[in-house]
């Protein structure tokens, strides 16, 4: 299932949102400039390896970071600029452009830890935003359950639009990464299945969806939203 858009429209203008969208996209171009050899440096050294952090070692905690703006080819980055354009303005909306950017790096910081518990002799790198927009489509679901999504269903080479409940389109997408979370425990050393972190997602949705609201404490509900929050 592919988004398309959602129904909620924001309020503010998601500065942060495009920011790191920006930035995502410009680290990007970097990497493909670079010929293999370099490529691989980088990404060995700024991804994610479960196997050479050491939480003991504060020199080794700089992955946890870096790791959140590196992709594995246009695919990759694209289809996670295109979920955060469509979420991540929202949420956004509703705690403020600082507070969302420090809930964005905090998902995506623990969605990595997440993945390092279940992988932690892994050698592979984890690349990607993808934990940090988990947290994202946590916060998302938290907060606008009842929005909808009009989504993509390619049927064979039929393409089907409907119009989703946010918490359908992001309830079904966190069964499947749940479900494909438990085939990689079966792998060795919890290694993600297919080159996806699938625990990265799953920690980060939990994250997001669990203490969003911690991070909206404080900040202005806009009125034009109200009738799409849960009643508590």
């Amino acid at each position: 299932m592919l988004p398309i858009k959602d129904t909620i429209r924001s309020q503010s203008v998601p500065l942060v949102n495009w920011l790191i969208i920006l930035v995502n996209f410009l680290v990007f171009l970097y990497e493909i400039s670079l010929p293999p050899l370099r490529l691989g440096l980088l990404i060995n050294q700024y991804g994610l390896v479960p196997a050479h952090l050491n939480l003991a070692d504060p020199f080794t905690w700089g992955a946890l970071f870096t790791h959140m703006f590196l992709h594995g080819g246009w695919l990759h980055i694209l289809s996670n600029m295109w979920v955060l354009f469509i979420f991540g303005d929202n949420v956004e909306d509703r705690l403020g452009s600082v507070r969302y950017l420090l809930f964005y790096l905090t998902g995506g910081i623990l969605a990595g830890l997440v993945q390092i518990f279940f992988s932690t002799d892994a050698l592979t790198p984890s690349i990607g935003a993808s934990g940090a927009i988990a947290a994202v489509l946590g916060g998302y679901f938290s907060f606008y359950p009842r929005s909808k999504v009009i989504t993509l269903i390619p049927i064979f080479i039929i393409p089907w639009f409907v119009e989703l409940p946010s918490f359908v389109f992001l309830g079904f997408w966190f069964i499947t990464q749940l479900f494909q979370g438990l085939i990689a425990l079966t792998t060795p050393n919890g290694q993600a299945v297919g080159g996806v972190a699938w625990w990265a997602h799953i920690g980060g949705f939990i994250f997001g969806l669990l203490f969003v609201r911690l991070f909206a404490i404080g900040h202005t509900v806009p009125r034009w939203h109200s009738d799409q929050f849960w009643p508590w």
